[in-house]
């Protein structure tokens, strides 16, 4: 007997979608609602932080602004302190020079007045004029200045004048010289050099040395002629420095 075949007649209302329309509606009704929840929270996440992000770039360029300025200020700063910290050491060192200078002119002014007290004191000895003392240096140029120091404490307020010449005595080619006054000024007729002093006076000047020659001794002369008085020293006490500073004395 054979089995009814089954029927694939299907019933319906008017306007009623079928199972698998309803289906697919349903999954992209779902999708559409999930793509929409997602929108959402993607833009949430988005304005959200991306705010944040925003405000803190921002504040973080207004730091390192104020920053920047700061450092421009705190350049200049350091630029000033160190030109008033140069101005400083020139002054100090200026400061120390003069300080220095003024200690030598005060030690001078000292020498002078133990010189002076000495000559003129109520227990210096009395002596009418003289050579004090003698002293040479080397110059560049290969001269030597000489300072010579006369004094004189036995006529009190007269005036001493006249002349004063040397001659320097020494060994050259193993033999004993003498270089006169002209022959250290390499002129003919040199004429003294004038004095003219009440207490002490300095002579100063500048010789030259003949070469190969070794100096021992120095004949200074004061006065006129053959008159004048002599005194002898050695040239190596002649590198003594003279006591006074000053050029005359009175």
């Amino acid at each position: 007997m054979n089995s009814p075949t089954p029927s694939r007649i299907q019933i319906r209302r008017a306007g009623t979608p079928p199972v698998q329309d309803r289906r697919r509606l349903a999954i992209l009704a779902g999708v559409w609602l999930v793509s929409v929840i997602l929108a959402v929270l993607i833009g949430r996440w988005t304005a959200g932080p991306g705010g944040d992000a925003g405000k803190q770039l921002d504040a973080a360029q207004a730091r390192a602004e104020s920053l920047n300025k700061q450092v421009v200020e705190l350049q200049q700063r350091q630029a000033t302190l160190q030109a008033s910290d140069r101005i400083s050491r020139a002054a100090n060192n200026e400061v120390q020079t003069s300080l220095g200078e003024r200690d030598e002119e005060i030690a001078g002014l000292r020498a002078d007045v133990a010189f002076y007290e000495r000559l003129v004191g109520a227990t210096s000895q009395r002596k009418g004029l003289n050579t004090h003392s003698v002293e040479f240096s080397p110059e560049t140029g290969g001269t030597w200045q000489y300072a010579v120091v006369l004094t004189q404490n036995l006529n009190r307020g007269a005036i001493s004048q006249g002349q004063m010449r040397f001659t320097v005595e020494g060994v050259k080619g193993g033999k004993l010289t003498s270089v006169s006054w002209d022959e250290l000024h390499q002129r003919t007729k040199v004429p003294g050099q004038d004095y003219s002093f009440r207490y002490f006076q300095q002579l100063t000047g500048s010789i030259i040395l003949p070469k190969d020659f070794t100096p021992q001794r120095v004949r200074v002369t004061l006065g006129s002629g053959a008159g004048g008085a002599t005194q002898v020293f050695d040239w190596k006490q002649a590198g003594a420095p003279a006591a006074p500073s000053a050029k005359e004395g009175e």
